[in-house]
């Protein structure tokens, strides 16, 4: 028998088709899908990413609250326009500790997933305010109640907890101190802002709004925002790149 004639079989016979497809299906399913059982995670970590400091923590809470996830993606693919205009790919592991994660599906404003630290704190507070203070041509709605609105973090401990049971690594000294690093964060405090950093590295602890001794909303969106993309040093991947 030829080989058009075996092939034959599968074309004139649906019920024997369907089978090889199925088949085929499986073997393939079973290929992709059993390593994965033997792997303890599929995420390679990466140094510096850790969890949200109260405060940014506070800050995302109001980011998923008012929706912003809605306009603007925290993830840039691998594609070459995108990269250039926004920085570095984005890692699986930067987005490690989000429950839930806030990749996006849509842009109706830029990605925000390197926005930390690429205007000032003052900057933010005009543009959560009223956005054409600063980007004329915005279509985005203001936000000037959120500076106006005390920051209500009395159960930030209780969100931590509940992280803590989904994975993020929160220790219990952590959630302990969680009232006392959300305000070391927010002030021009040197001593609370070294047991702030020594439990979250690289935690930026300064006064985040104008008005002192008290914690705005606004506040905390901005240190949730200025920390976004700054947790790994990209120059190691990008200087790697190089030497290739």
């Amino acid at each position: 028998m030829s080989l058009w004639n075996k092939h034959a079989i599968f074309e004139r016979n649906s019920i024997i088709l369907i089978l090889g497809v199925l088949i085929v299906i499986s073997i393939g399913g079973l290929v992709e899908v059993l390593p994965l059982f033997y792997l303890k995670s599929t995420i390679e970590k990466v140094d510096g990413v850790r969890p949200y400091t109260p405060l940014e923590l506070a800050g995302r809470n109001i980011y998923i609250r008012e929706g912003c996830y809605n306009c603007h993606s925290q993830m840039i693919r691998a594609l070459r326009d995108e990269v250039e205009r926004y920085g570095h790919y984005s890692l699986a592991s930067e987005s490690m500790y989000d429950h839930p994660f806030q990749w996006g599906s849509k842009r109706n404003g830029p990605d925000l997933a390197r926005v930390g630290n690429k205007y000032s704190d003052d900057w933010q507070r005009r543009h959560l305010h009223n956005p054409r203070d600063v980007v004329p041509g915005s279509i985005m709605p203001g936000y000037p109640w959120l500076a106006k609105t005390e920051l209500q973090a009395s159960r930030i401990s209780q969100d931590m907890s509940v992280l803590a049971i989904e994975g993020v690594p929160y220790t219990s000294e952590m959630i302990e101190n969680a009232n006392v690093d959300l305000k070391a964060q927010a002030a021009d405090d040197d001593a609370g802002a070294a047991a702030l950093v020594k439990r979250y590295p690289k935690a930026a602890a300064r006064a985040y709004g104008e008005e002192k001794g008290v914690v705005t909303e606004a506040d905390a969106l901005i240190a949730y925002l200025q920390m976004l993309g700054t947790q790994v040093d990209f120059k190691i991947y990008d200087d790697k790149a190089n030497l290739r």
